[in-house]
């Protein structure tokens, strides 16, 4: 039986889900991108106790089919940016199709109903949060990070950093600089 929830995909949330799950004597085989695929049939009060538990977390029991996709739309993409050494070498959009086994048309369609904004947003959104995040480490130069990130180029990576944040890359780090700077004169 597969339940879906709505969490980030971290470590921590699939840690907690698994915690609540033992709490509730249900086990579980796989606990994955916004999925709990349980062993045993699941009754009406484990649901609403399981679901009365993971609220206390910020987490959330999905019922709805289009919420669902949703959910597991966001969670592939979270995972492909933010947490997998290397964006695929396909369009994202196949990606995603072939990741959920749903045709795209049919998950932007849902996804831009229920979100109010497309696919491709979500994802540059996400991309700016992680180049925000590789600038923060220092680890990577501009170039490196739009490399990594599949930019055309550099210009396009900082034009798109600038619609998104207000402020060009360089200036984001060095906002960083100045803040550090300052923790550090206290």
């Amino acid at each position: 039986m597969f339940i879906y929830i709505k969490y980030m995909v971290s470590l921590r949330c699939k840690m907690i889900v698994k915690q609540e799950l033992e709490k509730l004597d249900l086990h579980y085989l796989n606990v994955d991108l916004g999925t709990i695929e349980i062993k045993e049939n699941i009754t009406d009060s484990q649901t609403e106790q399981l679901r009365k538990n993971l609220k206390v977390y910020g987490l959330e029991l999905l019922d709805d089919r289009r919420n669902i996709i949703i959910e597991k739309v966001k969670a592939v993409i979270i995972e492909m940016v933010h947490y997998s050494d290397e964006l695929p070498h396909m369009n994202y959009s196949d990606y995603i199709s072939e990741k959920l086994g749903y045709d795209y048309t049919y998950l932007a369609n849902t996804f831009s109903e229920v979100k109010g904004t497309t696919i491709q947003q979500y994802i540059i959104i996400n991309k700016i949060e992680r180049v925000k995040e590789l600038l923060m480490y220092g680890e990577l130069n501009l170039t490196e990070i739009s490399y990594k990130l599949h930019y055309s180029s550099v210009a396009h990576l900082s034009n798109q950093f600038k619609k998104v944040t207000g402020l060009t890359p360089t200036h984001f780090k060095n906002m960083k600089k100045k803040r550090l700077r300052n923790i550090e004169d206290l």
